[in-house]
Order: C-alpha cells, then structure tokens, then sequence
C-alpha cells in the first residue's frame, strides 16, 4: 500500500448517479492505493473460508432456536403451572413484538458503531448482549420480566445483522457472495429445526416439569452462544474497514497473512489482483451523510430495500410466530408435538437458500430475487385458499407451507444480501440495520400483534386474511425487484456501489 494520486476510476454505467458532493465530504488527508478489494475477491475458497461461515453464520443457529422455542412453547407458558402468569397471545404477540422491536433497536445502535468502530469489535459485543438476556429470560417469575428480556435478547441479535452481514459480504469472494449470504442467513433453520425438535423433549412433563422444561431450553441457548463465542475470537477485522479507516497496514498485513496461508493449503501461487482503488481514509462517517447518500444518491436502491424487508418481515414475522398456535386451535394439535410439524417447515425454509443459492451468482440477482418472492407469494395464497375451503389437516397445512416456505426462505435472505452489497462500504452496517429495522418493524412488529388477534379469534377466515396480507406484501416486493433489482453477482462491492472514500 503506496501514498498515490491516481485518478478514480470513472464508476459503472448502471449506478444511479455519482454521490459527488458527499464524496468530498469524505475526504481526509491520508490519500493512499491498495489492491486489498482486488486481492480478497480473487482468493479461492479454502479453510479460511470455512472459518469465516463457522465463525459468524453459526449464530443464526441461535436467532432460529430462539424463536422457534419460544412459538412452540407459547401454549406451554399460559398453562397452569408453568411458572409464569402468561397467556399464549402474550407471548406470541407482544414478547414476540417486543422481541422485534429489541432487533430494530439494536441493528440501528449497534449499525452505526459498527461502521464507526469495526466489524469484529460489535460482533463480539452483540453476542455476548444475546448471552446475558437470553440466560436471563429463562429466569423469568412474571410477564414483565419476560418481556423486558425478550426485548433486550432481540436487542443483541439485531445487533448482529448489521455486524456480521456486514463482514460476510467484505471477506467473501465475489464469486460465492451470493451462495455463501444466502445459506449462512438460511442457517437460521437449522436452529429453527433444532429449537422445533428441543421444545418436544422439553415440553414432555414426563422428563421435565412444567415449570423447568421451557427454562432449560433458554438455558442451552447461552450454553450453544458461548461455544460460538469461543469460535469467533478468531474471526479477523474486515481489510475493507480497515484501509478506508486509517488502517492500511493492519489491512495489508492480514491478507498477505491469509495469502500464504491459502497458497500452502492449495500448493500453487495466487495470481496477481488485476485492479486498485485510491480512498482518502477517514475515521469515521457522520449519520447525515450515509442517510444523504442512501436517499438522495441511491433513491431506487432504497425502495428496493424497503420493498424486500416489508414483504419477507411480515411473512415471517407474523405467522411463522403463530404456526403453533394455529395447529393447536384449528387442528387440535397437543401442545408438546407442535415442534414436529415446525421442524418440516423449518428444513425447507433451510433447503431453499441452500439449493437456490448458487443460481443467485449464475442466473443472476434480478431473476432470483424477483422469481422466489412473487412464487412464494402465489404458494401462499393458494394455501390460504385450501385453509378457506377446510381442505387442510395438520400434516397438509404443513406440507404447503414447507413449499412455500422453500422459495420464501431464498428471497429472505436474499433481502439480506442486497442491502448489504448495493451501498458504498462506509455505509454498509447502518443501510442493513436501518431497512432492517423499517422494513422488520412495519411487519414484524405490527405482524404479530395483529396475527396473534386474528388467530385468538378461531375464525378460519382471519387466519385466512393474515395469509393474503403476507401473500400480497411477498408479490408486490417480487415486482419491486423485478424493476429495481441490481446486478451484483460475481462484482466486486467497489464496482456494485463506489465508496464514498474513493478518490
């Protein structure tokens, strides 16, 4: 890395406009060249890779588990004796609303210390804030207590969003970005599928007392998060963060490091990275700028994001919190074998991205994205069709939604990975976290009030309603994309969107 003047290269024809003024307001006085971009997007996939995924895709295990248990424990809790003087539409309303309203909080605090501090920093801070309110949560002796904690445990993961989407997108090669965003926010369902399989083990009073059994569960999430913390202390900076923040050299020093160590694994030298930026370094961007920059400069780029936040949010969000009680109350389903059916739903919501997320890099974003959201849509609405006419059982109902569910779990994620990768590097934590928390509020917040309401009332059709609302938000955010949808795949995120620090 070399003190330069080389002109910026001019940017590609498919951005919205040049931010200029906003790019001369990021300019500082260390004005240096690096190839760090260009050196980590060309490296093959190797151990360190595998490190990378490990490291921070494994806590999606732990947002799954987390809201998977506590759906499937909702019945559970309301019942006599569980310990806790709780209603199933309290919990599956309001601690899941106020769960939600913890990760919209926490992905816009933690998103702008993010991009300020560093990725590393945060997702070591977030995790152990999930820790601490999740071991707490299984303390609970009375509703508020509960819902103070879901809150603050929702607090924590919000947090994570933004630090760890934001690091997956920067240390992955441009080639896998795609594949790689997409299956490790897929992974989410493995914890989905083990939270599903845990609460039937749990929730049976012949192994463990009512008021034990639930709060076990809870306990093992903290068991599970310190594992994973214990594996992440190896997860290194972003070089992206680090050259643009004053940082050049730690930058340089770790991909030289993580070059040779891939070039011992694979027994052949790397080829020369074909490209450089110039950056001014700075050590931090105001709020004012990344908001101008988002809004004023990427105007079509944020509607998209909004559109594939509120679609994915209210799906997911307002329903999948509900799916147990809506096997208790329409199909009579006992309480302790709702997670069966919830870890069919959850493997296919896990084997869409993990079987669809390759074409996101070939066939491209656009078709991709637009493709599994409008399908889904239209699944779901012939699904809530078949639940009208009482053409359903349990095993049915589940059957359509695991369909449905396969093509939505793809285009949720994929909302992930676009808000990730269509804005310039400085703003990158602060645009997750904020279409995050919009987008998850409008949806995830107001979804499970008003599903916890519609399905308290046992009238087939407004459960019916919840679907269609879900349904319709998935196809208008489809059409969204179609329209605005960026062609990302296998670009370097320099080319995807200039940073602001670019010379």
């Amino acid at each position: 890395m070399t003190a330069s003047s080389t002109p910026a290269q001019p940017p590609p024809p498919d951005r919205e406009h040049t931010p200029s003024e906003a790019r001369s307001e990021a300019r500082s006085e260390a004005t240096v060249t690096t190839a760090v971009p260009a050196r980590l997007d060309r490296l093959p996939w190797s151990r360190w890779h595998w490190m990378i995924v490990i490291g921070l895709g494994t806590v999606w295990i732990l947002d799954g588990l987390e809201v998977t248990t506590v759906g499937n424990i909702a019945s559970r809790l309301s019942e006599e004796g569980s310990g806790l003087a709780i209603s199933s539409a309290q919990v599956t309303g309001t601690a899941a609303a106020l769960y939600v309203a913890g990760a919209c909080a926490g992905a816009l605090f933690f998103g702008r210390l993010t991009d300020k501090y560093g990725r590393k920093r945060l997702f070591m801070v977030t995790l152990a804030v999930y820790l601490a309110a999740t071991a707490l949560t299984a303390l609970s002796f009375d509703a508020w207590w509960f819902f103070i904690f879901r809150f603050l445990t929702g607090f924590g993961i919000g947090g994570e969003y933004a630090a760890i989407n934001s690091a997956i997108d920067e240390l992955i090669p441009s080639k896998y970005r795609g594949r790689v965003d997409l299956i490790i926010n897929g992974s989410y369902w493995l914890g989905a599928i083990g939270g599903s399989l845990l609460s039937v083990v749990m929730l049976n009073t012949s192994i463990f007392p009512k008021d034990l059994g639930w709060r076990l569960t809870f306990a093992l999430g903290v068991v599970l998060g310190l594992v994973i913390l214990l594996v992440r202390r190896h997860v290194p900076e972003s070089p992206r963060w680090q050259f643009i923040h004053g940082r050049g050299e730690e930058a340089d020093a770790l991909v030289t490091s993580v070059e040779r160590e891939i070039e011992e694994e694979k027994g052949e030298r790397l080829p020369r990275p074909d490209r450089e930026i110039t950056i001014h370094q700075r050590k931090s961007i105001g709020f004012g700028l990344i908001a101008r920059t988002v809004f004023r400069d990427y105007p079509k780029r944020a509607v998209l994001g909004l559109s594939l936040f509120v679609g994915q949010a209210f799906l997911y969000n307002a329903i999948t919190f509900g799916f147990g009680a809506i096997l208790t109350k329409f199909f009579d389903v006992p309480s302790g074998s709702t997670g069966y059916y919830f870890a069919v739903i959850a493997a296919g919501n896990f084997l869409g991205p993990l079987f669809l997320g390759k074409l996101f890099d070939t066939v491209g974003r656009r078709v991709m994205i637009s493709s599994t959201y409008i399908l889904s849509g239209v699944l779901l609405f012939g699904t809530a069709w078949l639940f009208d006419q009482g053409s359903l059982s349990a095993t049915t109902l589940t059957a359509c939604w695991c369909v449905v569910l396969f093509f939505a779990s793809a285009g949720a994620s994929s909302a992930y990975l676009t808000v990730s990768e269509i804005f310039p590097m400085e703003t990158r934590a602060m645009a997750i976290a904020f279409f995050y928390a919009i987008g998850t509020a409008a949806g995830g917040i107001s979804g499970p009030l008003i599903f916890a309401k519609l399905t308290e009332t046992g009238v087939v059709g407004d459960t019916v309603l919840a679907f269609q609302i879900g349904a319709g938000l998935m196809c208008a955010a489809g059409l969204v994309a179609a329209v605005f949808a960026v062609n990302a795949e296998q670009r370097s995120l320099e080319d995807v969107a200039r940073p602001l620090s670019e010379a």
